[in-house]
């Protein structure tokens, strides 16, 4: 595929999309990053004070639901905007928009169940395991609330007319992004979920 080829709008649009996919290759290799950490941590300090009977808190499963659930919506909203069905856009939008909310509440609930249980990110109550269930999720959430605030430029957007089937540019590019943070939560969760069985 010739890169040139195409008009200035074409080829601005192909660069921005090309510079996401690079952003986003760039957090795949952060996670991947903290995974491994994880993986090599346990395995040093397996016969010290790793937890192998370690469970996720139930809001983080909700979560899940709920983040899955908005990318269904994200999605619906795309299909709405390319048949021009405007006001089921915002409709759409704004669902997407309260499911996110609802996500970050979920996690931070789920925090409060881990504290619930005694485990505090740092301190004399610490644990190795749950502080680094504490970091890869509030790095997920600080990549949700990104998002987040994407949406809200797009729902901004979207509300002053800026997009219709013919110009989708960025709210292409904020709904790709808002499923890569989707993804990202399924695959750190069941990562999270079934790794204890397998120590």
């Amino acid at each position: 595929m010739d890169l040139t080829e195409g008009t200035q709008q074409v080829k601005k649009a192909r660069s921005k999309k090309m510079m996401l996919w690079f952003g986003i290759g760039s957090l795949i290799m952060s996670f991947a990053g903290l995974i491994s950490a994880f993986i090599v941590s346990s395995k040093q300090r397996l016969n010290e004070d790793w937890l192998i009977d370690f469970e996720l808190p139930s809001a983080f499963l909700i979560s899940l639901v709920l983040i899955l659930l908005s990318s269904l919506t994200f999605i619906l909203a795309k299909k709405a905007l390319q048949h021009n069905k405007m006001q089921m856009v915002s409709v759409w939008l704004l669902v997407t928009l309260g499911l996110g909310i609802a996500f970050v509440y979920s996690q931070f609930a789920g925090f409060s169940q881990i504290i619930a249980t005694g485990y505090y990110f740092t301190g004399p109550t610490s644990n190795i395991t749950m502080s680094y269930i504490y970091v890869i999720a509030v790095l997920h959430i600080a990549h949700v609330i990104a998002g987040l605030i994407c949406l809200i430029v797009v729902i901004y957007n979207h509300f002053k007319q800026k997009y219709n089937s013919n110009n989708m540019l960025g709210f292409e590019l904020a709904a790709n992004f808002w499923h890569f943070v989707d993804m990202l939560w399924l695959v750190l969760f069941l990562f999270l979920y079934f790794f204890r069985y397998i120590i």
